[in-house]
C-alpha cells in the first residue's frame, strides 16, 4: 500500500446546502429585490438622495423676497399644487410665490426641493377679508338688530272711570264725569256716589281748577279774612287767584262757602284761559232765549265762552240760566270743554253743548235756532 504525501489534501465529497444557508440566501435575494423595486419606483426623482433626508436633520432657512435660495426654486405651473405644502396650510390659500427664473437643464428638478425650505407667499389683496375691530363689530351688530316694535297707539295709562252708583248710564253728563274722574280731576264721596245735582261752592270749585289746570301759583298770596290759616283749600284758592281764574270780594274776603253760579263758572274759565271777547257779541248771545238775565259785567265773557264752546246747558241748550247755582254735573261738563279748548282732551259729541249761530241764521233768513239744532234732553 502506497503512502500519499501529507501536502496533498484528500479530496472531499460535495455535500448539500443546509437549512440555515438556504434561508440566508433567500433573505439576501429578497433584500436585493426590494432595493431594486424601490429604486425603480423612484426613478422620476433621478436618484436624488436629498429627498431621503429628514426635515429635522436639515436646518430650516427662510427665503427673503429678493434673495435667491441656494437650491434652485421650482417653476410654479398653473393649476398644479406643489407636493411640499404643509398639512397645516389652509386649503383655500393659493400659493403663488414670485420665483426667479432658472434654466430648463438645471440639475435639480422641480420635485427635488427640500421639505425644510418653506416659502410663505403674500396672499393676493383680492383674497384678504378685512376684520372689523371689536367696536365696529359691536356697532354693526347693533345696527343689524331688529328694531323694537312700537305700537301704533301708545298704551293708555289712564285708569278706568269710577263707577258711581248715582250716575246712570243714560245720565246727560255721564261721559264728561267719566273722563274727569278717570284723570283724578273730580272725585266722589266715600259711599261711591258722585252727587251730580249737588251745588258747588267757591272753595270746591277752586280745588277742581287746581286739579284740572295744574298751573303754578304766584309767590304772593292774598290773606283773605274769611279763610282760616289751616283751611283745607288754602293752596287751591291761592292758585285760583294767582292764575286769574277767580277773584276775591271787597274787604279781602273770598266767601269760600258761597255756592258758585253758572255765570261765575263761565267767567272764571274765560278769564283763566285768557279768551278774547268776540266782536259780534249780540249776534252770539242771540242763541239764548234768556240773554237779558246775563249780568252786565259778564256779557263779553259769556259771548267768549259761547264762541269757544264752553257752554253746556241742560235740559234746554237755548236756556242759559246764568244766575242758577251750578251743579257738580254742570261744572264737570264746562271744565271738560275748557280742557278741550286747551287741547288736553278730545271732543265729546253732545247735544247739550251750545254752538254759535251762523251768519245766515243771524240775518233772519232762517228761523232762529242753534246750528246744528240740538234735541232737548228728556232724561
Amino acid at each position: 500500500m502506497t503512502n500519499r504525501p501529507l501536502s496533498e489534501p484528500e479530496s472531499s465529497q460535495r455535500t448539500a446546502l443546509g437549512f440555515d444557508e438556504f434561508i440566508a440566501i433567500l433573505v439576501a435575494f429578497a433584500t436585493i429585490g426590494a432595493i431594486l423595486f424601490w429604486s425603480l419606483s423612484r426613478r422620476d426623482s433621478s436618484w436624488n438622495l436629498n429627498g431621503l433626508l429628514s426635515p429635522s436633520s436639515t436646518p430650516s432657512r427662510s427665503v427673503q423676497p429678493n434673495q435667491v435660495s441656494p437650491f434652485p426654486t421650482p417653476k410654479v405651473e398653473p393649476n398644479v399644487a406643489p407636493n411640499n405644502v404643509l398639512p397645516s396650510s389652509p386649503p383655500e390659500a393659493v400659493v403663488e410665490p414670485k420665483t426667479p427664473a432658472f434654466s430648463s437643464n438645471s440639475a435639480t428638478p422641480y420635485r427635488a426641493v427640500l421639505p425644510s425650505i418653506l416659502v410663505i407667499p403674500t396672499p393676493s389683496p383680492q383674497l384678504q377679508t378685512p376684520v372689523s375691530p371689536p367696536t365696529e363689530l359691536e356697532s354693526s351688530l347693533k345696527s343689524s338688530a331688529l328694531p323694537l316694535v312700537t305700537p301704533a297707539k301708545p298704551k293708555s295709562i289712564i285708569p278706568p272711570p269710577i263707577a258711581f252708583n248715582d250716575v246712570p248710564n243714560n245720565f246727560w253728563s255721564r261721559r264728561f264725569i267719566d273722563v274727569l274722574s278717570s284723570r283724578g280731576i273730580l272725585k266722589g264721596f266715600p259711599d261711591y256716589s258722585f252727587r251730580p245735582n249737588q251745588p258747588v261752592n267757591r272753595a270746591e270749585f277752586a280745588a277742581i281748577l287746581q286739579k284740572a289746570f295744574e298751573q303754578e301759583p304766584s309767590k304772593t298770596a292774598i290773606a283773605f279774612q274769611d279763610v282760616p290759616a289751616k283751611f283745607w283749600a288754602n293752596s287751591a284758592i291761592d292758585q285760583a287767584i294767582s292764575t286769574g281764574f277767580l277773584k276775591g270780594y271787597p274787604k279781602k274776603t273770598f266767601k269760600p262757602q258761597q255756592n258758585i253760579t253758572r255765570v261765575q263758572v263761565l267767567v272764571a274759565l274765560v278769564s283763566g284761559l285768557n279768551l278774547k271777547a268776540p266782536s259780534s257779541q249780540n249776534q252770539i248771545l242771540s242763541v239764548y232765549k234768556d240773554p237779558k238775565d246775563i249780568p252786565t259785567y259778564a256779557t263779553s265773557k259769556i259771548a267768549a265762552a259761547t264762541a269757544n264752546g264752553l257752554v253746556v246747558n241742560y235740559p234746554n241748550p237755548q236756556i242759559l240760566a246764568p244766575n242758577k247755582v251750578a251743579t257738580r254735573a254742570e261744572v264737570a261738563a264746562m271744565i271738560h270743554q275748557a280742557l278741550v279748548k286747551q287741547g288736553k282732551l278730545e271732543r265729546i259729541s253732545s247735544q247739550n253743548i251750545v254752538r254759535r249761530r251762523s251768519s245766515s241764521q243771524a240775518s233772519g233768513s232762517v228761523s232762529p235756532k242753534l246750528s246744528p239744532t240740538p234735541k232737548q234732553a228728556s232724561r
